[in-house]
């Protein structure tokens, strides 16, 4: 199958580029972390804000889709902290061994919206099968494309919209495909929502009933539970000060 051919040339791209980038062993005081797209923004204000606090401290990020980010754990890509954009992922790592259950936590929540150019009039997901080209990140790997597209199919219109989805890496680069007006509209998180452009507006917010919750988990892996400096991170990540600035950035914080 077509999809999940790219989705496999995807994940082995990633994979190979950051075997390729990351070094093996961390640096005194030295911070890896593993980080869905979506939360790029927000975490990296959360090491600034951090660094201030520890000096001396760096943070090596690697960003990507949540389900590339943890098949590269397993195959032994360095990392002290995961977080990931949803459940399943986490628990992966989890029944792999790669995460202990006692070091996991819930960061923050999201909604899924659907975006488009300013000039669409799209009242109802089904007024999706009226466009030409959807953007939305690739099931399997995305967990923003495991939502919609679980959505899609409860509102019964996948099979309609089947030839014109269009496979991105993550979140951010369905906003990239939806600027340069390559598709019609995009299928991306309530807080990737607050960068678009003024070409693009909201057109959709996906009602709740037609996906599971969108949830962050933060968990130290096993390399990150021996390293006194992650560990401090991911408690920090837990404290009020980190939910601000998560929720500075439309995260739901509860």
């Amino acid at each position: 199958m077509k999809v999940k051919r790219i989705r496999g040339r995807i994940n082995a791209l990633l994979l190979c580029a950051a075997i390729y980038f990351l070094p093996l062993q961390a640096d005194a005081g030295e911070i890896r972390l593993s980080i869905a797209a979506s939360l790029k923004d927000a975490v990296t204000e959360l090491s600034e804000v951090f660094t201030r606090n520890h000096p001396g401290e760096t943070f090596q990020m690697n960003y990507g889709a949540s389900g590339a980010l943890a098949k590269q754990i397993e195959m032994g890509v360095p990392a002290d902290i995961f977080l990931s954009a949803n459940l399943e992922w986490m628990d992966y790592l989890k029944e792999k061994g790669l995460v202990n259950g006692k070091d996991v936590s819930i960061l923050a929540y999201n909604s899924l919206l659907f975006i488009g150019r300013s000039s669409l009039n799209i009242k109802t997901l089904k007024d999706l099968v009226l466009l030409e080209k959807i953007a939305i990140a690739t099931p399997g790997s995305a967990p923003a494309g495991e939502y919609a597209m679980t959505a899609l199919s409860k509102a019964g219109i996948d099979k309609q919209l089947e030839k014109k989805l269009v496979m991105a890496r993550d979140v951010r680069e369905c906003i990239i495909y939806a600027e340069r007006g390559e598709v019609d509209g995009a299928f991306v998180y309530k807080t990737d929502a607050q960068q678009i452009s003024e070409r693009l507006k909201i057109l959709l917010v996906v009602s709740q009933d037609l996906y599971p919750r969108v949830t962050y988990p933060v968990g130290l892996t096993n390399e990150g539970a021996g390293n006194k400096d992650a560990r401090a991170f991911f408690e920090f990540l837990q404290s009020e000060g980190s939910r601000i600035v998560l929720s500075k950035y439309g995260f739901i914080i509860e």
